[in-house]
């Protein structure tokens, strides 16, 4: 269904705390912690350290 939305041009938002799962099916990451949008990352760009430390706020990433 995602990937059939998708080519229809239709943006999705998937919610998910499985690294593996986001870095698979999408294209732009934003994170957030405590309601609030602390790093932004192109999945091209993304690592599971680099959004851990978004997460812990050692870090805030706009790409």
């Amino acid at each position: 269904i995602i990937n059939r939305l998708v080519s229809e041009g239709k943006g999705i938002i998937v919610i998910s705390s499985e690294l593996p799962e986001i870095l698979g099916m999408c294209d732009r990451i934003y994170v957030m912690n405590k309601g609030k949008i602390v790093g932004e990352m192109p999945v091209a760009a993304a690592s599971p350290e680099k959004i851990m430390k978004c997460i812990m706020q050692e870090e805030i990433i706009e790409q």
